[in-house]
């Protein structure tokens, strides 16, 4: 992805995130100068891997296949691995009109999704078979807003603004807007980006990026080529 690219999607993105309320935290509208400033105090933010997250899954296509996402909080696996502390995390993602985010699950990580304003979210399921593995013919059972709903694979929930879904490892989805752009809450278990996300499909989790432009604020995988 081109980084005049990502610094619009940026835009846009904190256009979407206000005009639905919400309002990022201080270290969201650092320069990459202020962040490797201040880099000693915001360790967590860095460690935790924080902040802006924009991908193309690698493709190329983020209009087709692509994901906005900004974590505003969360612990460490270490705190998850010994039952205490810091074991949860939240984000906001943006899911665009038709914008595929393709089929995968989580080893480790539960996590509600929900739909926080905009359009309709729409989330297809399958399940797994026993050693977790996707399974075409598989189905399986979520909860949306507490309330139990077993699914055949394929099924497709269309999650209305305020709708969500707590989906468990070994529920594999995919999702996307319907009928416009959707503004996206996810709280979860500590969040592993790096290897906690299992796709059906061999795909990247992170964009090689072209610095036709300096950046506006760093993505997270910035951190260890910026903030070193």
């Amino acid at each position: 992805m081109k980084r005049s690219d990502i610094n619009r999607i940026m835009a846009q993105a904190a256009e979407m995130i206000a005009a639905n309320g919400f309002a990022l935290p201080p270290f969201a509208h650092w320069s990459p100068e202020e962040f490797a400033a201040r880099k000693d105090a915001a360790r967590h933010v860095i460690d935790a891997r924080c902040g802006w997250d924009i991908t193309d899954f690698g493709a190329g296509r983020y209009d087709e296949m692509g994901l906005f996402l900004f974590t505003l909080r969360n612990g460490l696996l270490a705190d998850l691995q010994k039952g205490g502390g810091m074991c949860y995390a939240e984000k906001l993602l943006i899911s665009a009109e038709n914008q595929l985010s393709p089929m995968h699950t989580h080893l480790l990580k539960a996590e509600d999704i929900i739909n926080r304003g905009g359009a309709t979210l729409a989330v297809e399921l399958y399940g797994s078979d026993e050693a977790g593995r996707f399974d075409e013919g598989a189905g399986g059972t979520v909860w949306c807003d507490g309330i139990r709903r077993d699914y055949a694979p394929g099924d497709r929930l269309h999650l209305a603004p305020g709708e969500s879904v707590t989906l468990r490892p070994g529920d594999w989805h995919a999702f996307w807007g319907e009928g416009g752009d959707v503004l996206i809450g996810e709280v979860s278990t500590v969040n592993d980006d790096e290897t906690d996300n299992i796709y059906r499909d061999p795909i990247g989790r992170f964009s090689e990026i072209e610095e036709d432009v300096a950046p506006t604020h760093l993505l997270v995988s910035d951190y260890a080529t910026w903030l070193t």
